[in-house]
């Protein structure tokens, strides 16, 4: 089946220069098929440690680990995917793969890791294929320099340790779904091309489908009209040139555009819609326009940078808490990035690539780079996935290059085998740093440890790291982390509730009441902190104050099992048996495995009397292996 698929994609890309099959021409054929299945091979092959990495505590619990709402293909499951804006995102085509591998796998992490290494290695055959036709147009390359050439793009592009993030972590399901679609909407694009106009219709119609597609799967793919105008001028040259841009040829081409400009501005406004309707953008207040363009040229800077030394990379570089455009390395990214753009400006005639990939890279670039910004961060590696093809491209335009200098011997043979094991040694290198960069990205704890001794000045990996101590019953080492993310900025309230929530196990439970009410003034409708104050009430047999807390955080999430459960075992506290009875069943027709409310019941039954309800709720806690079974004993049975 992929043998047909990458046919139908590559079919009509020679289709002017065809003629009666040879031997030489058959064996490039069956490169066509061969090679890019190899690349996409030794692209699992390099990944394939990801398969033993876990969930982390980074995204991955908000969206998978504690989200029952995507477990599934029904009716519900898919309409809670098409309405759901989850963290700032409308990806209903990747929840929608999500699903798919529940169904499959459960929660096993395995699965959803092996979907991701595959989406990776179908999407460096097709960094092959769209290679091979940019390198055609832009190029006087031919077989077998043009393979050659577009493999050496393709494996740098699959390679490279910026694409563990988007890889190796499963949240970022969407950049390599999202990529997939991409890939697939420039390579019909290019094939659309060079086809008469019945074919062409239907390649243009797939091509807008793919995109769409891409859309639903992340919006940062919203700035493909803008690429595909980019190619029409280069290397396809259909707009400009002998071609103009308002002649009839020109207008064809502008005419086109409208589906794909009509979809990227509906997935650009959904896009802006749903981080503003979780609050998730930063207030130009905070950085005004002065510290936006900053940002935006150092963004421009660094991706750049960490592509040709891929080194010192972290799952956060935080933005800092004040930015001063005069800082040394914002000012340096300035300058960078004048010059390279002075640079390839004046060689637009003598190497239109440069120009080309240069802008390239900014059109892709420019949604993240800060302008319009929300989160915490300065820069996030998972925003090269497409963003940095362009350098593969000149990658592999560099590799054909010195191979027609050696073909027409303007190299010497010694120069041209040191200069070819350097760039095979270089290939290497990247695919075992990238194999190394995996290793953090195992589990949460060594996700953490690795960030905060990346950057001891981040606040967010202090505080990230603090929080998964706490839930490991590690409290005095999650204080150092939290106390230190408190110290670095003093501004954020947030990591007061999980400080709250260490002071709360340690049994300092004013304390704790005290910093789970600073935490809420970030935010109000926090759902774990609102569980955890109510949680902290309910100890202290303040079961009244407990309940305009937790009806509050089952106002944001009414599918919240511990918030429920927690309602139900304050309401027993004051006597509503009843109430308290319809709050746990309500938890666990959300979730039929959560130990909670089974404890809760429990000791509902035990303390109504209900000797054998009670019986058979600790033995499914006991079914469960829950640690709550442990915590009442075997004395539970018999304390009657």
């Amino acid at each position: 089946m992929l043998d047909r698929t990458l046919s139908i994609l590559t079919a009509g890309v020679d289709s002017a220069t065809r003629t009666a099959p040879s031997p030489r021409s058959r064996v490039i054929a069956g490169a066509t098929y061969l090679v890019p299945i190899g690349l996409a091979l030794v692209a699992f092959l390099v990944f394939a440690p990801a398969l033993s990495n876990g969930f982390v505590e980074w995204d991955d619990d908000v969206n998978l680990l504690r989200n029952t709402q995507y477990r599934g293909l029904g009716w519900a499951q898919l309409r809670w995917m098409l309405t759901t804006m989850l963290m700032g995102h409308y990806i209903p085509l990747t929840w929608f793969t999500f699903g798919l591998d529940f169904t499959i796998w459960g929660m096993d992490p395995f699965g959803y890791h092996l979907t991701n290494v595959i989406l990776h290695a179908l999407n460096t055959a097709l960094v092959f294929l769209v290679a091979q036709g940019l390198l055609r147009r832009a190029t006087s390359f031919v077989e077998p320099r043009l393979g050659i050439a577009s493999a050496s793009a393709s494996l740098f592009f699959a390679v490279h340790p910026l694409r563990v993030e988007s890889v190796a972590w499963v949240t970022e399901r969407r950049d390599v779904l999202s990529g997939f679609f991409f890939l697939l909407a420039v390579l019909t694009y290019l094939s659309s091309t060079e086809r008469g106009h019945a074919r062409k219709r239907w390649l243009l119609t797939a091509s807008a489908a793919a995109f769409g597609c891409a859309l639903l799967s992340k919006s940062i793919t919203m700035t493909l009209p803008l690429v595909l105008l980019l190619l029409d001028v280069y290397p396809l040259r259909r707009l400009g040139g002998e071609h103009g841009w308002t002649s009839a040829t020109a207008r064809r081409v502008w005419i086109e555009k409208i589906p794909f400009l009509v979809l990227g501005a509906a997935g650009a406004a959904l896009s802006y819609y749903a981080v503003a309707f979780n609050a998730f953008i930063t207030p130009l207040t905070m950085y005004p326009w002065p510290a936006r363009i900053a940002m935006t040229l150092y963004s421009l800077a660094f991706y750049l940078w960490k592509t040709v030394l891929p080194l010192g990379l972290s799952p956060m570089y935080e933005l800092p808490p004040h930015l001063d455009p005069f800082e040394f390395r914002f000012v340096a990214s300035a300058l960078g990035v004048a010059a390279v753009s002075v640079a390839v400006f004046a060689l637009r005639r003598r190497w239109p690539a440069g120009l080309a990939v240069w802008v390239y890279y900014g059109i892709v670039l420019g949604p993240v780079t800060g302008l319009i910004h929300s989160g915490h961060q300065l820069a996030h590696d998972r925003y090269s996935y497409l963003s940095c093809l362009g350098w593969a491209m000149l990658v592999g335009g560099a590799a054909g290059a010195a191979l027609g200098a050696i073909a027409r011997d303007r190299v010497r043979p010694f120069f041209a085998a040191v200069a070819g094991i350097a760039g095979l040694v270089w290939l290497v290198g990247l695919g075992f740093l990238t194999v190394r960069q995996n290793e953090p990205w195992r589990d949460t704890e060594r996700l953490w440890l690795y960030a905060v001794e990346a950057d001891p000045a981040c606040a967010v990996c202090h505080n990230n790291l603090g929080a998964y101590l706490v839930n490991q019953n590690l409290i005095e080492p999650a204080l150092l982390h939290i106390e230190r993310t408190l110290e670095l900025r003093p501004d954020r309230l947030k990591p007061h509730g999980n400080l709250a929530l260490g002071l709360l196990k340690l049994g300092r439970t004013d304390e704790a009441i005290h910093h789970f009410k600073i935490a809420l003034e970030a935010d109000a409708y926090d759902v774990g902190f609102l569980t955890n104050l109510g949680v902290a009430l309910i100890r202290q047999n303040r079961a009244p104050e407990a309940l305009p807390y937790l009806a509050r955080a089952l106002q944001r999430d009414p599918r919240h099992v511990l918030a429920r459960t927690n309602l139900g075992t304050a309401l027993a506290k004051l006597g509503q048996s009843t109430e308290a009875l319809k709050q746990y069943r309500l938890a666990l027709a959300v979730d039929a495995d959560a130990p909670a409310p089974h404890l809760g019941l429990a000791m509902l039954y035990r303390d109504t009397g209900d000797v054998a309800s009670a019986v058979r709720e600790y033995e499914k806690l006991r079914a469960l292996k829950s640690p709550l079974a442990e915590q009442i004993g075997p004395s539970f049975i018999t304390e009657w």
